[in-house]
């Protein structure tokens, strides 16, 4: 037989036994097991219904179990078109979203390193060298070049846990960007309510100024033909000064919403300075506000669904642990051939398995499963908090809602009671029949009722953005999911090739 005839022979038994090698391995990985405890559904104890949601005043915009069809653009809902671009601008530029969206980016990358150890290894070799023999001799050249591979068999899972718990830290960081959504959203309208709310304090302290200058001037107009006191002066003049130095810090609050705005926005401040310096009324409440049930909150609230996928993380790395209790078994193989310039060649092949135990490591192996155990426990406690802070946040959100409007009410009666009293002092003051003490009373008083108004109008609309961030609104419906067919186990890898 040639030494060709007895490479090709060679090559094909080489052939046939890395095919039934391959065959033996995917029985045994297909009838492996997976150590480590396996992750368990959350189903926590909710409440039937809201408390808040009885307690709405009549003729008031009202909350109603109804399902939220518009959670997702609630800020539409408020028919502001400058607050609607802020929040999509937001969206699109906001550095803490981008910052969660390259966390998702480093867990999809981690999780393919982690995909990566389900499938051999294959590494290639090759070597020149220049053999230079005694003068009278030619010189040589010789050519190595080879396959090694090794792929470990993950009989007991721990490669399948870690697999698990990467697909677990993607789906957390998937929900930490619709966390970050609800959130910025949220940050965005609270600090346009924000700008609103003190710009109307503004226009409502200058109308007081006027108002007050008014009856400054009538009061020296008195004081000049002997109807009126110095000290009435002095009051009315005062008067006009104190109303009036409130105009520069709601400036000032005006302003750092406006900057507040241009960091969530990625902007500079002075970009969004005109476009927002001019005078705007708040946000119209919207007529109603479905709420849906309590059930409904744990499926909407993205950082409870982020906490659950940490849970479900934490979990399968005890499995992880539990798999170094057992033996490592792993298929490696080799090919290599040599030759030289007169085509002379020599290979060689290697196929078997190999098998390593941790027989003694003082007790680390142990150690690191309670130390995973630990973990676990520290995420289920974390989720059982943020299930909890949940619903306190829909509650809150709702009796300050409900109970604000309530205020609000008062408050205009307030006004509307100061408004008369104002003109009533006035006129007795000029008649004569009055005491000036009574109109800086009844001045102080309707600036003071008006100036709370605007608070409790801006607060009812910061309390319904704090209700629909509550509630999760905000992000988009749930990406379909991409399956890897052709990886092991048939597990959904969203299309992670191995490298």
């Amino acid at each position: 037989m040639s030494k060709t005839e007895l490479l090709n022979r060679n090559e094909k038994r080489l052939t046939y036994s890395v095919l039934i090698a391959v065959v033996c391995l995917a029985v045994l990985t297909a009838s492996g097991c997976m150590v480590g405890p396996n992750y368990q559904p959350q189903h926590p104890a909710v409440p039937t219904e809201w408390v808040g949601v009885s307690k709405t005043p009549t003729g008031q915009p009202a909350v109603a179990t109804a399902q939220p069809t518009d959670l997702i653009q609630w800020w539409r809902q408020f028919n502001d078109p400058i607050l609607t671009s802020l929040t999509e601008e937001a969206l699109n530029k906001n550095l803490d979203l981008q910052t969660a969206e390259a966390r998702l980016r480093q867990a999809r990358a981690m999780r393919g390193v982690t995909v990566g150890g389900l499938w051999p290894a294959v590494t290639a070799s090759g070597s020149y060298q220049l053999l230079h023999k005694a003068s009278n001799s030619s010189n040589e050249n010789l050519y190595q070049y080879g396959f090694d591979s090794v792929w470990e068999l993950d009989l007991f899972g721990g490669l399948h846990r870690a697999v698990e718990s990467a697909d677990a830290n993607v789906q957390a960081a998937i929900e930490g960007i619709r966390d970050a959504q609800v959130s910025l959203i949220a940050e965005v309208a609270l600090n346009y309510a924000q700008l609103r709310g003190y710009q109307q304090e503004i226009v409502i302290a200058q109308n007081n100024v006027k108002a007050q200058q008014h009856t400054a001037d009538i009061t020296h107009k008195l004081f000049s033909v002997g109807f009126a006191s110095a000290l009435d002066v002095a009051n009315a003049d005062s008067n006009v000064a104190t109303t009036e130095s409130q105009i520069p810090v709601f400036e000032i609050q005006a302003q750092q919403s406006i900057y507040a705005l241009s960091v969530l926005l990625a902007r500079l401040p002075a970009d969004l300075l005109k476009q927002l310096s001019p005078t705007g009324s708040l946000p119209t409440v919207p007529t109603e506000i479905p709420v849906g049930l309590p059930s409904d909150l744990l499926r909407r609230r993205p950082d409870i669904r982020e906490a659950e996928a940490q849970l479900h993380a934490a979990t399968a790395q005890i499995g992880v642990a539990v798999a170094d209790f057992f033996p490592t078994f792993s298929l490696t193989g080799s090919m290599n051939w040599n030759t030289d310039v007169m085509h002379n060649a020599s290979h060689y092949f290697a196929l078997g398995p190999s098998v390593t135990w941790p027989i003694f490591q003082g007790g680390a192996i142990v150690s690191n499963v309670h130390l995973q155990e630990a973990l676990r426990d520290q995420a289920f406690f974390t989720y059982q908090k943020t299930v909890l802070a949940a619903f306190q946040d829909v509650e809150n959100a709702l009796i300050a809602f409900t109970k604000e409007q309530q205020h609000l009410k008062v408050l205009n009666e307030a006004v509307d009671d100061n408004r008369k009293a104002v003109d009533l002092s006035l006129q007795l003051y000029i008649e004569g029949l009055g005491d000036f003490l009574n109109v800086l009373v009844t001045q102080l008083s309707l600036y003071s009722s008006e100036n709370a108004a605007v608070q409790s109008e801006q607060n009812i609309v910061t309390d319904l953005i704090a209700l629909y961030k509550a509630l999760g609104g905000g992000w988009e419906s749930e990406p379909s999911l991409c399956t890897g067919d052709n990886l092991p186990a048939g597990k959904d890898y969203c299309g992670d090739k191995p490298q």
